[in-house]
């Protein structure tokens, strides 16, 4: 290996967490995030009136189910937005992993889609919403954990809880060797 090749290594929730809490600056109820993906809190997902104004054609609710925000498909029958929904608590130890390819695979159809946009939201829009997205940019935009939080950070405060930053990490070190074995 040359002094110039760096090897890339998964930082450290300390690390992360750092990144997370740098330069916070007030977020409002929404915030596109990426182009054409916006991070939400749920009454903006409520909002149909809203939702039409920003072009919204998906939405993703990571809040999903009766326990929790309990839209739904039939919710947008009426203004033309594809509905996922994730049932997930924003508990620490609640594996979302199962989660990351399907949602992401939804969110990467969305946007790939002629105008196309997609909503992700949870109760705050911190950390199971944030989590998804994060998901996403890993696994479609190639980015590294640490570049997706960087990147969604310039534009909404976000605070994934300290287990689903462990699954992000997890998901982080799959895709660099997978990366690295698409190299050879």
């Amino acid at each position: 290996m040359s002094r110039e090749e760096v090897v890339y290594e998964t930082p450290p929730i300390c690390d992360l967490m750092t990144l997370l809490l740098r330069n916070r600056r007030a977020s409002g109820p929404y915030n596109e995030v990426w182009p054409d993906i916006y991070i939400s809190d749920a009454s903006t997902a409520r909002d149909k009136a809203l939702l039409r104004q920003l072009g919204i054609s998906h939405v993703v609710n990571a809040a999903h189910g009766p326990a929790h925000i309990d839209t739904g498909a039939d919710f947008y029958s009426d203004v033309d937005v594809q509905y996922h929904g994730v049932e997930a608590p924003d508990n620490r130890d609640f594996d979302i992993t199962p989660f990351f390819y399907p949602t992401a695979s939804f969110i990467y159809k969305a946007v790939t889609q002629q105008e196309g946009k997609v909503l992700v939201h949870c109760a705050r829009g911190v950390s199971r919403s944030a989590t998804l997205v994060l998901a996403y940019l890993m696994i479609y935009e190639r980015l590294t954990v640490a570049e997706a939080i960087e990147i969604v950070c310039v534009h909404r405060n976000i605070l994934p809880n300290a287990g689903f930053l462990q699954q992000l990490r997890q998901l982080d070190t799959t895709l660099t060797l997978q990366r690295k074995d698409e190299q050879l």
